[in-house]
């Protein structure tokens, strides 16, 4: 009899690397405010708090960043996708008008590496929303 490993689903895998990014930040001193917030414009992976600080967070995992390749997670996160983060930012303000006059930044956390051996690399204001 053959076994076959059932397949993760990109949605459960996903949701495994959040979970591990939340659980660093987490123990980094930032709260969590909200996950997964979705509008029409994009998706933010993670909302925190670092104090007075907003952090909106995206999550990237890539099994084996090899060069020249896709590259790693942070660098994934190209011109188009920051612009649909910081568009989507704009939309969860607007849906909380009371965080509006906080400062924010914008955090990657990219994991890299096969299951149980992930590497961890947290850009904190991984780039601006200019």
């Amino acid at each position: 009899m053959i076994l076959r490993r059932r397949r993760e689903t990109p949605r459960a895998a996903g949701s495994h690397y959040e979970e591990l990014a939340l659980a660093h930040l987490e123990g980094a001193g930032l709260r969590l405010l909200t996950r997964n917030f979705t509008c029409r414009l994009g998706e933010l992976d993670l909302v925190m708090r670092d104090g007075e600080v907003l952090v909106f967070v995206e999550v990237r995992y890539r099994r084996n960043p090899a060069p020249g390749g896709f590259g790693d997670g942070v660098e994934s996160v190209g011109t188009a996708k920051r612009m649909r983060l910081v568009r989507a930012a704009g939309m969860f303000l607007a849906a909380h008008p009371r965080l509006a006059n906080q400062p924010c930044r914008f955090d990657v956390v990219a994991i890299s590496g096969a299951a149980g051996a992930e590497g961890l690399d947290w850009r904190r204001n991984a780039f601006d929303a200019s």
